[in-house]
Formats: C-alpha cells, sequence, structure tokens
C-alpha cells in the first residue's frame, strides 16, 4: 500500500473531507491572519469583538430568512452543552424524541436521565433510515435531527403539531447545506465545525417566538439552572453581542468570514445547490460501481452534506482510506462507532463539488491498485 501513488492530475485541489473539523476555506485563514491581529487578545466586551458576534447575528438572520421575532442566540460549549441547556430551559415536561444514530440519541438520553423531566418518548429507526415523529398528548418538545453525522441520513423538518409545543432541531452538520424554513422549527441549534467551517466549543441557536416565550416561561417557575446553562443569560448576552463566558475569538471570526461568503454566493439557495450538486457526483458514481454503494438505500433518505458508502466485502475500505491519507487525501474514514466497511465523505459547502468527482476518482485509482 505505501507504494501506491495517486496521480497529481486526477488528485482533488483540496483533500480535506472530513465531517467535523471539515474544510476551512483558505480565504478565511488569509482574513485571520490578515485581520484577526484586531481582534485577537482583547476583551469579549468590547466593540471589535463585539463587531464579530454581530456579523454572525446578522448574518444568520440572512441566511435563514429569519421572520420577525425569531433571535440568534450564541454561548460556549458545543452541542452537547446545547442539550443539557434544553433539557434545564426548553422542556417543560416531557419530549419526543427521534434516534437514529449516534448523535441523534444523544439528546434523547439527557432527557431520560434529568430527574425534574417526565419519561421521555424515544422513536428508534434502524440506522441508515430515519423514523417519524407523530403527535403524542402531553409533549411539549419535539426532537429532531436534520442530519445524523454518523450515517449520512437527513430528514426533511416539518412541525409535528400546532398546539404550543416546540419543535427543536439538532442541526449541527445539516445547519447550512440542507434546505429548511424558519416557519417550520421553534429552535435550530448547530455548532459551527461543520458547513460554517470553523472550530467547535460554541453553541449557535436560532429561537422563534414560541421559544423565547417558553424560556421566560420556564425561568418563572423557578427551576434551578447553573449559570452556564442559563438560557436568559445566553439570550441576554447575545442580544448585547457577546457571550456570557469569554469565546474563542478566531472561531467567531472564521464563522463570520463564512457566513458572509455563503451570503454573498446567493444565500442557503446557493449553498444547498452546491451541496446537492457534490451529493449527486457521489452517489451516481456509486450507484455505478462494481464495488460501491452508498449506505443509505432510500434516495429521498441520503444526505447531501455527509456521504457514506460501502464497501464490497474484498475490498478493504480502511486500506484505500490510508492510501488516500498517505496521498493527502484525508479524513474520508468512517464513523468509529458504526463499525462498517465504508467511507465517508463530507460534502459541506466549502467543498468543491469537482473535487469530490475528483476524490471517486482517486477511489477508483487505489482500489484498482489493491
Amino acid at each position: 500500500m505505501a507504494d501506491i501513488v495517486i496521480p497529481a492530475d486526477i488528485k482533488p485541489a483540496d483533500g480535506r473531507f472530513g465531517c467535523g473539523p471539515s474544510k476551512v476555506r483558505p480565504e478565511q485563514l488569509a482574513a485571520l491572519a490578515s485581520a484577526g491581529g484586531a481582534v485577537m487578545g482583547t476583551s469579549h466586551r468590547q466593540k471589535p469583538v463585539k463587531d464579530l458576534v454581530r456579523r454572525v447575528r446578522e448574518g444568520l438572520t440572512s441566511l435563514f430568512d429569519l421572520p420577525e421575532g425569531y433571535q440568534v442566540v450564541l454561548g460556549n460549549g458545543g452541542t452537547t452543552a446545547f442539550w443539557d441547556i434544553a433539557a434545564f430551559g426548553l422542556i417543560r415536561d416531557r419530549s419526543q424524541h427521534l434516534s437514529f444514530g449516534e448523535f441523534s440519541s444523544k439528546f434523547a438520553a439527557v432527557a431520560k436521565k434529568a430527574p425534574w423531566l417526565g419519561e421521555p418518548t424515544v422513536i428508534k429507526s434502524e440506522v441508515g433510515t430515519h423514523p417519524q415523529a407523530r403527535f403524542e398528548e402531553g409533549v411539549d418538545v419535539y426532537a429532531l435531527t436534520h442530519n445524523e453525522t454518523s450515517t449520512g441520513v437527513a430528514m426533511p423538518i416539518k412541525r409535528v403539531a400546532d398546539d404550543d409545543s416546540l419543535l427543536l432541531v439538532d442541526a449541527t452538520s445539516g445547519a447550512g447545506g440542507l434546505p429548511v424554513r424558519a416557519s417550520e422549527f421553534d429552535v435550530y441549534y448547530f455548532a459551527p465545525q461543520k458547513s460554517f467551517a470553523s472550530d467547535g466549543g460554541l453553541w449557535v441557536a436560532l429561537f422563534s417566538p414560541k421559544a423565547l416565550a417558553r424560556v421566560e416561561e420556564i425561568d418563572a417557575g423557578g427551576r434551578f439552572v447553573p449559570e452556564f446553562f442559563s438560557l436568559p443569560t445566553a439570550i441576554d448576552n447575545s442580544a448585547k453581542d457577546q457571550t456570557y463566558n469569554t469565546p474563542a475569538v478566531a472561531t467567531l471570526f472564521l464563522l463570520a468570514d463564512q457566513i458572509e461568503w455563503m451570503n454573498a454566493s446567493g444565500g442557503l439557495a446557493w449553498t444547498t445547490a452546491r451541496t446537492a450538486d457534490s451529493a449527486q457526483r457521489l452517489y451516481t458514481w456509486a450507484d455505478k460501481s462494481s464495488y460501491a454503494t452508498p449506505f443509505v438505500t432510500d434516495p429521498a433518505q441520503r444526505s447531501s452534506v455527509v456521504g457514506t458508502i460501502d464497501f464490497a466485502e474484498s475490498v478493504d475500505a480502511a486500506a484505500v482510506a490510508k492510501v488516500l491519507r498517505a496521498n493527502g487525501i484525508v479524513d474520508t474514514e468512517p464513523y468509529r462507532k458504526l463499525g462498517r466497511n465504508q467511507l465517508r465523505i463530507a460534502m459541506f459547502p466549502a467543498v468543491d463539488p469537482a473535487d469530490v468527482e475528483a476524490l471517486t476518482v482517486c477511489i477508483d485509482h487505489v482500489v484498482e491498485r489493491l
């Protein structure tokens, strides 16, 4: 395997296909190098860093075409922290969760362990598919996942009920790369290390007026909430264009730059068309291949941002990934806990569709020589 050399003329221009951290555009890094010195190492409560937060909030409002009354809220800790935050500050009593992979199961586990909440309902399906939410009396939060990063399954986001329940969407790997309408959700939350080509450690959430009212209701009810998990605190600080705790300023800078690139290029319509183009190239190749096939069998459930490709037993996908990595094409390995003979390919907006197609050519080149 060490002797397999992929010709330079068939390689992708950029060989990064990781599902998080994801490819950061060279232009973002250049902007950070040239302009970041004005904000790195300065107070996050002063205008230069607050301007970064403002750019993020205004940029996301534009990207997702948020209606009047919706607010962009952010804080430290990533999506994992936001599951705890939601258990403290958004679920009144009972929640319903869709579970169809490693990450979509985690919020349900948090809700189940919270002693102040009622027993959640968990609707499961086999990996490689997604289940359907259903109306349930007594449920005040429906928890969906836009894109299951571990398996490459995406689901459309649509409201379940027209009562006072909230629809929460874990959009960590879907936000910015999959279509969504703000009218269909109450909280759409994500971390910036996927489609937004930044670093982790930050959560961002788009709140509807109904979700903001739920936060006020729970806060007024006297429930104990640690300050780090306090949504009223996060909402208040975000309105001031800052975070409660000191943020990673470079993360904010890269995030703001990526959002502005998306908006300048054509917004969500452009980013989703770009990821759909990448996905079409990847899945078409796999469908025609003699040794590869899309893991997600239903084309309607295949993700446009995370593609999972199974390999025939005669081909060792781990060996393919190892050769690719030796040739500068990195992070195509599958999700570790899924345990399949497959590759997982990120197709976030920063990834050029032409590079995805070049990757398929490189995979064929390697497999022929293995």
